[in-house]
């Protein structure tokens, strides 16, 4: 049997129509069905390409001249923009973008799921798409002229010196400058990866968005500070917000920011912050929704499809530091909430404490082995609700769902394609996606979470 050629050639041009965007924001082009993935383009778009890189079932172009631009083609405000890969569509007007991702979970659900008839809402955006991260962790290097701190450029370990991310919160841009600076003062090296040296390895900052407080992070590779007191007092004089300053050390050589322990150098191991009604306290490894504005607008669509009286018992699977669980138990009987990650289960009962919520527990353990336990122990859930990692849910906790069957499953999805796998094994195991509502929870970047409710039908 003979191999079908590809109908491209690799440094040949053609003129092309972009009729969508990949998962990381790239243009999808078509030669004879054959699809081409062009950095830049946009849908819509006529534009002429060179193709760069022909795999068996696709390519690599590279945008040589536009000859008719999208309606939503803007110029990216940010100047680092081209260099940085923080952002992938900040080409792409804000009404673009959601139009964009709108068309993103629809064509997964159909594609992926086989879903063809189900209403996805438009897509929740911001009012205001800019300066809406909470949290910054920036590598640091050494170059000639003093310490750079940044993000790494596009498919390298470069790091662009930036002095203004437009998503971040500016106060974590004025305290990563700051730190740089004074680090700079007392002469601490930045950590080289290539020989496993130096000291200083990320500067991180977090801010509470609603409490206006400011935890400094120091990662470090090695547990000595030189400069230490120095280092502290003027971070507290100069940045008046701070209330804690923390040291993570990592002496692993790896690009995984953290390492095994953290210590408290000055002021509290945590700082507060408040969604909705809730208030969090967050540490330095806690994990913390970055877009608090937008992760209220997600939990109440959750909330909303749970449509609790009162009477239910739920269980929150990937609870976390217990975010979903607390919003749940303020209208819910009882709330089980499970995490795999044991400090994240201490927070999520500090955090319960903290707000005088007394109808939430919490457990340590996979869900898929822990909700089954409880099932046999003579809890029946009459709502699950499930906030997977990227990779989706696991299949054991999928046959669980479909084990014990409760009347409604609320689905927090931060990556579409692996929503759709799962809503399909749902659907299949007696259930009925009815409604799926898209929120924008990082403008400027090609993620998009979606919540979908699910009902069981009835035998």
């Amino acid at each position: 049997m003979t191999k079908l050629k590809p109908p491209v050639e690799k440094n040949t041009y053609y003129d092309v129509t972009f009729e969508d965007l990949t998962h990381d924001g790239a243009g999808v082009a078509k030669i004879e069905g054959f699809p081409i993935f062009v950095p830049n383009g946009l849908p819509d778009e006529k534009a002429k390409i060179k193709v760069i890189k022909v795999q068996k079932n696709y390519g690599f172009g590279r945008l040589i001249e536009l000859y008719e631009k999208s309606k939503f083609r803007i110029d990216a405000p940010c100047p680092i923009y081209k260099e940085c890969g923080g952002c992938q569509l900040q080409h792409l007007s804000y009404e673009g973008q959601l139009v964009a991702k709108h068309n993103q979970v629809q064509q997964v659900l159909s594609r992926i799921g086989k879903l063809q008839n189900i209403k996805v809402h438009p897509v929740l955006g911001m009012e205001n798409p800019w300066r809406y991260r909470n949290k910054a962790q920036v590598p640091v290097a050494d170059r000639e002229g003093g310490l750079v701190a940044g993000f790494y450029q596009q498919r390298s370990h470069e790091i662009i010196d930036m002095e203004a991310c437009l998503i971040q919160q500016e106060k974590n841009d004025q305290v990563v400058q700051t730190v740089k600076t004074i680090c700079e003062k007392y002469g601490i090296q930045a950590y080289d990866e290539k020989n496993n040296k130096g000291t200083l390895r990320h500067i991180m900052a977090r801010y509470g968005l609603v409490s206006g407080e400011i935890m400094v992070v120091l990662i470090t590779r090695t547990k000595d500070l030189p400069h230490k007191s120095n280092i502290i007092s003027d971070i507290t004089a100069e940045l008046p917000g701070v209330k804690s300053i923390v040291q993570n050390i990592n002496p692993k050589q790896t690009n995984v920011i953290f390492g095994n322990e953290t210590n408290v150098l000055w002021g509290e191991e945590y700082i507060y912050d408040t969604i909705g009604d809730i208030k969090f306290a967050i540490s330095a490894r806690s994990f913390y929704q970055v877009n608090p504005e937008q992760t209220k607008v997600l939990y109440d669509k959750a909330l909303e499809y749970a449509e609790l009286t009162g009477k239910e018992t739920v269980i929150d699977a990937y609870c976390g530091i217990g975010t979903i669980s607390l919003f749940l138990a303020q209208k819910a009987k009882k709330v089980y909430g499970v995490e795999i990650v044991p400090e994240a289960i201490e927070d999520a009962k500090r955090n319960a404490a903290l707000n005088y919520i007394h109808n939430a527990e919490f457990a340590v353990g996979e869900a898929e082995v822990v909700i089954p336990k409880w099932y046999k122990d003579g809890v029946k859930a009459d709502v699950i609700v499930v906030d997977p990692p990227r990779k989706g849910c696991d299949d054991a906790l999928l046959q669980t769902i479909l084990t014990m069957k409760p009347g409604k499953v609320v689905y927090v999805s931060c990556n579409p394609a692996t929503l759709a796998r799962d809503l399909r094994i749902l659907e299949d195991g007696g259930y009925e996606t009815t409604e799926v509502q898209p929120v924008d929870m990082f403008p400027h970047t090609v993620h998009c979470e979606a919540v979908a409710k699910l009902v069981l039908k009835p035998n």
